[in-house]
């Protein structure tokens, strides 16, 4: 896969730009640029009647005949290729890069160095949409539906808090401050009054705002459940914390697209926990907790699923209340709702389980606690988390707990995730079948009879891996040994 393009507002004001080509794309594209303050120079044989226009108005200069390479000089700033003309297209562009000189070939990304995306203005407001060149339709699209969402007022907006940036700066120098001041007033009536036309009411509220306006004493950790990877599960709740951090600590399985959504200047620290490698003490998020909201920051402690499900976020906020220090809590989809759905498990039905247990898996010691006997029974689904060093230990205990051998399992390998695998099989082959596929952390195991379903009610990434458990099959006799 390319790498993404690196998104660029060019201030072109008095800068030279050249355009190779006179037709109606040529004409479009000196359009934009004027209005970009660019000094236009369009090189083509012929132009239509609105360049022409423009060439004998001095509006821009226009070098008749076939492109040359001199064309680009002096002090080009960059160059569009808005020929029919592949061969001058592409002469355009290896001169444009023999000469350092950003190019963009019209409907041709593969010879652009620059894209020009689709754009939506109001005012100095400007949303710019790119799909890379290869889809230009989906960003003009996309335009179109952010066209129909953002009204004038906007611009109005933006007017506005340019003209008080330096008073608003001052008043509020620390970034995290300013941002939430920022964050009151558009929640507050300024929009409204804008969207209503009262300039000058606005401008006065704004004003008594700042006037008014005391910097907050402390800052407040917000303990953030991220699901179980797909960011698309996150609630709104979620996303707003995150656009408001200013420091984020996340754990090791907190998935990048769901950190990409995150303020992009917020400070980010890793303080994830592994089995293997290096990890960060639970006294050290403590203290990286307490530090940053002492300093007014606020903090999001982003934890993969739900931060109260197998999670540490009970012992956080009991340090944190401890410290007096505010905090809140936002919910996440915890990996076994998350995984099951997914996989196409329901973890209840009413002709398989009327019951589910959500189960650590962590180590042997949190194994030795459980009460396998009760596990063991039937017409229940147990959802096993951080299981899959001990899948073992889990399929000899059930196993001698009386748990049948035929009992359908279904493992959850990056659950909701783009590269998610689903192994399925029945609970005497339970980690052979793990060790043949290779399945590794994170995963999440569910055992029950609904597991059998994960094939009928596939619908996401790649059909599951495994034989097809059977509700009706009986055990064969076959021991770990055995599938091993």
């Amino acid at each position: 896969m390319s790498p993404a393009l690196f998104p660029l507002f060019a201030d072109l004001r008095g800068r030279p730009v050249l355009v190779v080509g006179g037709g109606a794309v040529a004409e479009r594209k000196v359009q934009a640029l004027r209005h970009a303050g660019a000094r236009v120079r369009v090189g083509a044989p012929e132009l239509t009647p609105a360049l022409r226009q423009a060439a004998e108005d001095g509006a821009i200069e226009w070098w008749a005949g076939e492109f040359e390479p001199g064309w680009l000089q002096p002090r080009t700033w960059l160059v569009i290729a808005a020929t029919d003309d592949l061969a001058v297209n592409q002469a355009v562009a290896a001169s444009a890069e023999a000469q350092g000189i950003f190019a963009n070939v019209v409907d041709d990304a593969a010879l652009s160095s620059f894209q020009v995306p689709a754009v939506v203005e109001r005012g100095a407001l400007q949303v710019a949409i790119s799909s890379g060149g290869g889809a230009p339709m989906v960003a003009r699209h996309l335009r179109r539906w952010l066209e129909s969402l953002l009204d004038d007022s906007w611009g109005g907006l933006v007017e506005l808090f340019t003209r008080q940036r330096a008073r608003i700066r001052t008043r509020f120098p620390d970034t995290g401050a300013r941002r939430r001041f920022f964050e009151a007033q558009l929640a507050g009536p300024l929009p409204r009054l804008l969207r209503q036309r009262r300039d000058d009411d606005a401008a006065r509220y704004l004003d008594t705002q700042l006037a008014q306006a005391t910097p907050p004493a402390r800052g407040a950790v917000v303990l953030v459940g991220a699901g179980a990877g797909d960011p698309g599960l996150l609630t709104l709740a979620a996303l707003r914390a995150l656009n408001e951090a200013d420091v984020i600590l996340y754990d090791r399985l907190v998935s990048g697209p769901v950190l990409a959504l995150a303020r992009r200047d917020a400070e980010r620290i890793e303080v994830g926990k592994s089995a293997r490698g290096q990890s960060t003490s639970q006294d050290h998020i403590h203290a990286l907790m307490l530090e940053h909201a002492r300093a007014g920051r606020r903090v999001v402690r982003l934890k993969g699923g739900d931060s109260f499900v197998f999670g540490r976020g009970g012992e956080e906020l009991q340090f944190l209340r401890a410290h007096d220090v505010p905090f809140e809590v936002v919910p996440g989809i915890t990996a076994a709702l998350a995984c099951a759905a997914y996989a196409g498990v329901p973890l209840t039905h009413r002709d398989h389980a009327q019951s589910v247990r959500f189960v650590t898996a962590h180590c042997r010691d949190s194994l030795d606690t459980l009460d396998w006997d009760a596990l063991a029974r039937e017409r229940q689904t147990l959802a096993f988390y951080m299981g899959v060093a001990g899948l073992e230990t889990i399929q000899a205990r059930l196993l001698a707990g009386g748990r049948d051998g035929a009992t359908p399992f279904a493992l959850v390998e990056n659950g909701s995730r783009p590269e998610q695998r689903v192994v399925t099989g029945r609970l005497d082959a339970l980690a052979a079948l793990a060790r043949q596929h290779a399945v590794g952390s994170p995963a999440l195991l569910i055992l029950g009879e609904v597991a059998a379903l994960a094939h009928e009610l596939h619908w996401f990434g790649q059909a599951p891996l495994g034989p097809p458990p059977s509700l009706s099959a009986k055990p064969d006799g076959a021991t770990l040994a055995h599938a091993a």
